[in-house]
């Protein structure tokens, strides 16, 4: 099976899940000499070159797989690139004979949300829609690992949690952990899962209680301080429409239902997502 965006978030934690159930793992990177390909290798990957822009690399790199984790991202370029490069990975996956793709995109990115990266996403959805293979989109909320990123562990640092949500107003969370032990699931179940598009998180947790959980696993008192959306703003119109879209729709996840249904991703919780890391704060 064939991960794209393997020594990342997403695709790592697809790898992994894959090698965990036995399965034969192709990781797609576009530097195979990384450390994190090197772990993976370590963990029984078969690591590759693929560069989303080289359909020659793309070709080569999918070549002989029955199955595809597929994954775009606007950020380190734009939303165009993000298109053109997505729709090229699907496109190189049926030619060469791909028999299912999962891909990964965002949660109600199919419901006209207006954020630019949530629609970028939609546009790679609807094409991969008109080929001819079986297919399934997973849609993950919102990553548990965006509170460990560098612009929140600033704020964390000076005992604050800054988010641009209002006191009380829940989001559905997920780690990137589960986000690879349904995507493995997904690949080796074509048969109940083509055809799909399932959003899924493993919790619904409001701001407050996000502080709390990462304020008890680093030994830190932290306190949740709603920023305004014109902060979010001066960083990026695309951030401020997300949060904008999160406040005033808000994300609609069966999380229940997922839990219910399939138990076996294990659906991690915030707080135990937050005692698992190291805080250095």
């Amino acid at each position: 099976m064939a991960v794209s965006g393997a020594t990342g978030a997403q695709g790592g934690a697809a790898a992994r899940a894959l090698l965990q159930l036995g399965r034969p793992v192709r990781a797609l990177t576009r530097d195979p000499a990384t450390p994190a390909a090197a772990e993976l290798r370590a963990l029984g990957a078969e690591v590759v070159r693929a560069d989303f822009d080289d359909e020659a690399s793309l070709t080569a790199a999918l070549a002989g797989t029955g199955a595809l984790f597929a994954m775009s991202t606007p950020f380190g370029s734009d939303l165009s690139a993000e298109i053109r490069q997505g729709t090229a990975l699907l496109d190189a996956a049926v030619a060469v004979g791909v028999g299912h793709i999962v891909f990964t995109s965002a949660a109600n990115a199919d419901r006209s949300t207006g954020i630019p990266h949530f629609e970028s996403k939609w546009r790679i959805e609807r094409h991969l829609a008109t080929l001819d293979v079986t297919w399934t989109v997973i849609g993950p909320g919102v990553f548990m690992e965006n509170y460990a990123n560098g612009w929140t562990m600033e704020s964390l640092r000076d005992g604050v949690f800054a988010l641009p949500m209002p006191p009380g107003r829940p989001l559905p969370l997920i780690a990137a952990r589960d986000i690879g032990a349904f995507a493995a699931l997904a690949l080796n179940c074509p048969a109940e899962f083509g055809g799909r598009r399932i959003d899924i998180a493993s919790q619904w947790r409001t701001s407050e209680q996000i502080a709390a959980a990462i304020g008890a696993a680093s030994g830190r008192e932290i306190r949740h301080r709603e920023v305004p959306l014109t902060v979010a703003e001066s960083y990026s119109g695309d951030l401020a429409a997300m949060f904008r879209y999160f406040q005033e729709t808000g994300l609609d996840v069966d999380i229940d239902g997922l839990r219910r249904d399939h138990p076996e991703v294990g659906w991690h919780t915030l707080e135990k997502w937050a005692t698992d890391r190291a805080w250095d704060l």
